[in-house]
């Protein structure tokens, strides 16, 4: 058997070579199953020998622990910021570059020469970070902060595919790696990806960031770096702090030394060496910029030659020798001409604004968001209002303001739900606006805009695990008329499934025998799939995998939750709840008229507060944990009273289908103790265990527990296998009991 760290070094070594062609240098050599394959192998090897780990490793790259606060980083060298000058406006100004040529002149003076040789490149609009190389190793990553000292951000910065966890110097290994290395640069998110970003959290009725450098700075700050893992973030280096390697003369030798060492580097860079080269630039730049991948304000300008900038030297927060010239945003006026309303993916309607077209930026511009209603009524936005428009971030079309002196008179406020006449635009069913939430929503289960979003949704691998059902064959079945909702794949054929169109009638692109066979044999096995994975299954509003098994512990088939008293009691409980505090005599923002007013609210106050122990005292024996809140008991109980839930019902009906939970636990009152010995009990599994991960999840679960990712104050016990370092140690001190395999079962067999 191959010695595990001998492996575990070779599969980082091999992973970051992959990481780096592909991420860096766009040349893949291997296929994605391929990485996926070596990736799983390191992430096992690493869980069953904890006593290797590496903070490095790739496998950091997804997010570790979350981490308790941000630990402060002094600066090798001061970080310092970059002197702003600014483009004037043309209207007032005859030379617009007036400031950036008043720059220039102060190096000719300092200098005492006519042309200075600089660098020109663009001010990419991201968080500014310094990542510290010792050996060839990322030691750290902190934020400018103060320029003294900055944020511990290493946690997030990890999951940056594009930063270099170890640096390799072309040629021979080692040679060429600086002892220390301080590289500086910006942590940011490519334009289209921030742009899908925001869809996404637009569509599932989320708030969208105002720009990338607002979503990049406030991912930077998450003390879970499973949040940055999941956010499209981005890096390139443009300078450089402390270091300790062989001497570099100016920044043609610090751009080849990022070239060597693979580190993404700011492009283009442009040399200029007189005044007018310099304007040149810095006009391309301007002229350009709508084209580069991530958002920039403006262009900046450095010296080029290292010697010079030690002659030019610094003032107290800024360098002499380095300016940032800053772009004026373009603005332009039009005619709000309508407001449509989309149908997103999960339901939420989305207002755009149809405009005169108009053109900013660089690009036409037509449409743009107005993201909800809440940002409409702000805004005080009215159907034909002259409005100024700006691309936010120089990428999405925004309404910046309304130009109220030259509003119609007949203009009148917007409401979304009277101007689509209460009703979804896309099936016509029934909107909501759930309490606490800015945006309206359709949840019709068969709503056609939903229909791809849903399919997948439901063939996913944590729901029912429909093998071949991926987001491109779940928009080719709807667009092609042979699903309208994820039921209706029970009724695919083998024959017409195999001849189904992925491509276009230009290039089609025939779905197969082989994989038709595979889907429908993976439907076959969804039909015995547990309660709890039809019900993540369904996608509703607020169920995720730890509803959906508290769930079907609480009910034994799917047709026993329309009914559900735990699920009614929970309901009710939280509506007279809200009752109760609102007619509450001490309810400051509704006080009782007089003392006759205040003794029958009392008396009110009180007879709630006794209906509400009753409802709690009956639901007390389910223990119900609280992935089943308010929010899950209302959403599942309006989901099954609604059109759409009654329809599944009969559709499930209709297919003879009636799922059935794997984990159900009678009736407190009823159930014999034997056969929920850890019910109320949560674990937490570390190490490598006799049997696999999954199938003890299900044991545990079966016998009562919860079974939970993460140590918490609330944990009970920690069954540890072999290893399991981080979480074993997070137990100790915390209290949280260690137990081993054999004492788990000792008590699951009582």
């Amino acid at each position: 058997m191959a010695d595990p760290e001998q492996r575990i070094r070779e599969l980082r070594a091999e992973l970051e070579h992959h990481n780096r062609l592909y991420y860096t240098e766009a040349a893949p050599e291997i296929s994605d199953a391929e990485y996926d394959a070596k990736f799983r192998e390191l992430e096992e090897l690493e869980e069953d020998h904890p006593e290797l780990a590496d903070p490095n490793s790739p496998t950091r790259r997804v997010g570790g622990e979350p981490i308790e606060g941000f630990e402060q980083v002094r600066h090798l060298v001061p970080m310092l910021s970059i002197d702003d000058v600014f483009e004037l406006d043309p209207a007032t100004s005859d030379t617009p570059e007036a400031e950036l040529i008043e720059f220039y002149q102060r190096l000719r003076k300092n200098l005492g020469r006519d042309d200075i040789a600089v660098t020109v490149e663009p001010k990419i609009d991201g968080v500014a970070v310094s990542l510290v190389y010792r050996g060839g190793v990322l030691d750290y990553a902190a934020t400018r902060g103060d320029g003294e000292t900055g944020d511990d951000i290493t946690h997030n910065v990890r999951t940056i595919h594009r930063v270099p966890l170890r640096l390799e110097a072309a040629g021979e290994a080692g040679a060429g790696v600086p002892e220390l290395l301080e590289v500086r640069g910006e942590i940011f998110m490519p334009n289209e990806a921030f742009a899908r970003m925001n869809e996404e959290r637009d569509e599932a009725g989320l708030a969208t960031f105002v720009n990338p450098r607002n979503a990049t700075a406030g991912t930077l700050k998450q003390l879970d770096p499973k949040m940055a893992a999941e956010r499209p973030l981005d890096f390139l280096a443009h300078g450089f702090g402390a270091y300790e390697g062989d001497a570099l003369g100016g920044e043609d030798d610090f751009t080849a030394l990022l070239e060597s060492l693979a580190i993404p580097r700011n492009q283009p860079l442009i040399a200029a060496a007189t005044l007018e080269e310099t304007l040149e630039a810095v006009g391309r730049i301007d002229r350009e910029r709508h084209e580069l991948p991530y958002a920039t304000d403006g262009a900046v300008i450095k010296v080029a030659d290292y010697e010079e900038r030690r002659t030019l030297g610094f003032r107290s927060r800024a360098p002499r020798w380095a300016a940032a010239y800053k772009f004026r945003p373009e603005q332009k006026e039009t005619v709000l001409r309508d407001i449509t309303v989309q149908v997103g993916r999960t339901g939420v309607l989305t207002p755009v604004a149809e405009l005169e077209p108009v053109f900013v930026s660089g690009t036409t511009v037509s449409r743009a968001t107005l993201h909800n209603e809440e940002e409409i009524e702000r805004k005080d936005i009215r159907i034909g209002d002259t409005v100024l428009v700006e691309k936010a971030g120089e990428i999405i079309p925004a309404v910046v303001k309304v130009i109220t002196d030259k509003r119609p008179d007949d203009a009148e406020p917007f409401s979304l739900p009277d101007h689509v006449g209460h009703r979804c635009p896309s099936c016509g069913g029934p909107i909501a606006k759930e309490e606490g939430f800015v945006a309206w929503r359709c949840g019709n289960f068969a709503c056609p805009a939903q229909a791809v979003s849903r399919i997948r949704q439901f063939a996913s691998r944590k729901a029912l695990d429909i093998d071949g059902v991926g987001g491109i064959v779940a928009e080719a079945l709807v667009r092609h008329a042979h699903c309208r909702t994820p039921l209706d794949l029970f009724d695919l054929d083998e024959e017409p499934l195999a001849a189904l169109n992925l491509g276009s009638e230009e290039e089609p692109r025939r779905f197969g025998e082989k994989n038709a066979a595979k889907v429908i044999s993976a439907l076959g096995r969804a039909r015995d799939k547990p309660l709890d994975r039809w019900l993540f299954a369904m996608g509703i509003r607020h169920v995720g995998e730890s509803a959906s098994k508290e769930l079907a512990r609480l009910h034994e088939t799917l047709r026993d939750l329309p009914e559900s008293r735990v699920l009614h009691g929970i309901r009710d409980a939280t509506r007279l709840e809200a009752e109760r505090r609102q007619v509450s005599p001490r309810n400051r923002d509704n006080p009782p008229a007089d003392d006759d007013s205040k003794k029958a609210r009392q008396e009110k106050h009180d007879e709630l507060k006794r209906e509400i122990a009753a409802i709690e005292d009956s639901l007390a024996p389910f223990e119900v944990s609280p992935d089943v809140g308010p929010a899950v008991a209302d959403s599942v109980t309006a989901f099954f009273d609604s059109e759409a839930g009654r329809h599944v019902l009969e559709r499930l009906a209709e297919l003879g289908l009636d799922p059935k939970s794997a984990n159900f636990l009678p009736q407190p009152a009823e159930a014999d103790p034997g056969e929920a010995p850890l019910a109320g009990k949560t674990l937490v599994l570390t190490g490598t265990l006799s049997v696999g991960r999954d199938e003890m999840k299900r044991l545990l679960e079966s016998k009562g527990a919860k079974v939970s990712g993460s140590v918490s104050k609330n944990t009970d016990f920690l069954l540890a296998g072999e290893g399991g370092g981080s979480k074993r140690k997070k137990a100790e001190s915390l209290g949280v009991r260690v137990i081993d395999e054999d004492e788990a079962r000792r008590m699951i067999e009582g």
